[in-house]
């Protein structure tokens, strides 16, 4: 069956905008809440949020998670957000507190880290009416009991062996929703959604490099208005 036709609108000032790739389409995506999630872009970066055409935005970083941040970023976004909420060093009450401040501030779900405790993993979703995503990072993290605790889906993110991985659990897990790192090509997203990912996380290259991209065409523009 051929694609239909979408008509696309896009401003001079839009069209530089990040683009998550085409072929996360080919994914079944999620649906929370009435809204069908396939592509998700993984920064904290809110330039890059304000800028992007992903279906959302994971926003989880290799610090304690902060109201003030989560706060900053879900104001910013114009897509839903899944917060990060701690369960590696930061765990039990204070997880608990993120995550009922992150649903207060409007983020579609909240994050725990693969390290977080069962204990932890219990009140996260004793006090949130939001998706509790639980993260994997290989076939040994332990979720049968986070399932069971509340847990909503898995966020796997195994390196190389993240299509492996998913399908682990795909096989495990028939019908759990599942998020996955689709890897840096075509081919390595196209596996993991084959492997069973219902939605793709996508890490955008850094503000640094976009920028360079855009000074190296300033520089094309000047040195041909030069001549």
């Amino acid at each position: 069956m051929d694609e239909k036709w979408v008509p696309e609108i896009v401003t001079p000032l839009k069209q530089d905008i990040v683009q998550v790739p085409k072929v996360i389409k080919k994914a079944s995506g999620i649906r929370i809440f009435g809204k069908k999630i396939k592509s998700i872009i993984f920064t904290t970066d809110i330039a890059i949020i304000r800028n992007t055409d992903a279906n959302a935005v994971i926003a989880v970083y290799p610090f304690t998670p902060h109201p003030a941040i989560t706060k900053s970023i879900i104001e910013a976004a114009d897509i839903p957000v899944f917060s990060g909420v701690g369960g590696g060093l930061t765990q039990g009450q204070r997880s608990a507190y993120m995550s009922l401040f992150a649903e207060a501030q409007g983020s579609i779900g909240v994050v725990l880290n693969g390290p977080t405790p069962i204990e932890t993993v219990e009140m996260v979703c004793e006090v949130v009416d939001i998706p509790v995503v639980s993260t994997v990072t290989s076939i040994h993290t332990p979720i049968d009991e986070k399932i069971t605790a509340g847990v909503t889906m898995i966020n796997i993110s195994a390196g190389k062996d993240t299509a492996k991985t998913v399908k682990f659990f795909r096989d495990k897990y028939p019908e759990l929703p599942i998020i996955a790192t689709g890897g840096p090509t075509d081919e390595s997203i196209t596996e993991t959604i084959a492997a069973g990912a219902n939605a793709i996380t996508y890490t955008p290259p850094s503000n640094g490099e976009l920028f360079s991209h855009k000074m190296d065409k300033y520089r094309s523009l000047e040195k041909k208005n030069d001549h």
